[in-house]
């Protein structure tokens, strides 16, 4: 028996999720269309994290914080250059940077709530608007206040052990358990606003859909980060033209542009995972395929077995 080329199938995974990631986009293209103001929540996320990080940078520089980041990243690169010992974080600095972290994952959280209530009221046939989205995240704040705690502590602990790694295979096994992680909770948004679990109740429920829908051992066949990409690049276009003759007028345009760009995939995303979320129930959302949707996720490569 031969072992198969890897790099082949590699490829092949990559095709099939790019192919596959398109046709989930025009299904929740078809859906946007039918509410056009989907798009305001990705884009209240967006303002609303840069209101917060503006504040929390506000507070930093009043109370010295960013001097002194500044001054403990010169010293860790050369301290660690000479084998020296790292200096030690001011424990007020880090209480601020866990708010910033829970702050920023809160607002972001709570729009998206909104949206994926929206696209399910859609999904079932209702007549969604911003204000009926907003109602429901609303009524769901402390289970929103609760995953937000959670989600921010496991992305920064996370991003914390993958800085301290300096070689690849350890930065691999923390990257494969941050995506077991995301697979694991990649329903608890839905769960929450939906049917009004704990966070904990949430993770446990969104593990369990998942598992039972399409199996232990799997992989995403949908990338959103590539379309992210192509419509930042799409959006900076036009800004970029602009800018080169009016300055000003170019950075106006980039943020209207990119704005509307992140609005949409936000939408696109966020109707999808509520689509998924339909399938996972054993329902049929409308505008989608539920054989496209059953293949969301697929057999991962590395449980394949050598041919």
């Amino acid at each position: 028996m031969l072992q198969p080329n890897i790099t082949e199938a590699i490829t092949a995974v990559m095709f099939h999720t790019i192919g596959h990631t398109f046709e989930l986009m025009k299904m929740s293209w078809r859906v946007l269309m039918k509410d056009k103001e989907l798009i305001w929540f990705p884009i209240f996320g967006v303002i609303g994290s840069l209101v917060i990080l503006g504040i929390f940078f506000l507070i930093a520089s009043a109370t010295g914080a960013v001097d002194r980041i500044q001054e403990i990243t010169n010293q860790q690169n050369n301290t660690q250059a000479a084998g020296q010992t790292e200096a030690a974080a001011n424990p007020g600095d880090i209480v601020l940077l866990v708010l910033l972290y829970i702050s920023v994952y809160f607002v972001t959280i709570f729009f998206n709530s909104a949206l994926i209530a929206a696209a399910l009221e859609r999904l079932r046939g209702g007549d969604p608007n911003i204000r009926s989205g907003l109602a429901v995240a609303s009524k769901h704040i402390p289970q929103i206040l609760g995953w937000a705690i959670i989600s921010a502590s496991v992305g920064l602990l996370l991003q914390i052990l993958r800085s301290r790694q300096d070689n690849f295979l350890g930065r691999m096994v923390i990257d494969m358990i941050g995506g077991a992680w995301s697979f694991m909770t990649f329903f608890v948004v839905p769960v929450l606003v939906n049917e009004g679990k704990s966070p904990i109740g949430s993770i446990k429920r969104s593990a369990s859909m998942v598992r039972e829908t399409w199996g232990r051992q799997i992989t995403a066949s949908f990338g959103f980060q590539l379309v992210y990409l192509i419509a930042g690049v799409i959006a900076v276009l036009p800004a970029f033209l602009v800018f080169t003759v009016f300055p000003i007028g170019g950075i106006i345009v980039g943020v209207i542009t990119v704005s509307i760009a992140l609005g949409v995939v936000g939408a696109l995303e966020g109707i999808f995972k509520a689509a998924l979320y339909e399938y996972a129930l054993g329902e049929k959302p409308v505008e989608f395929n539920t054989e496209v949707l059953k293949s969301a996720y697929m057999t991962d490569l590395r449980a394949q077995p050598y041919r």
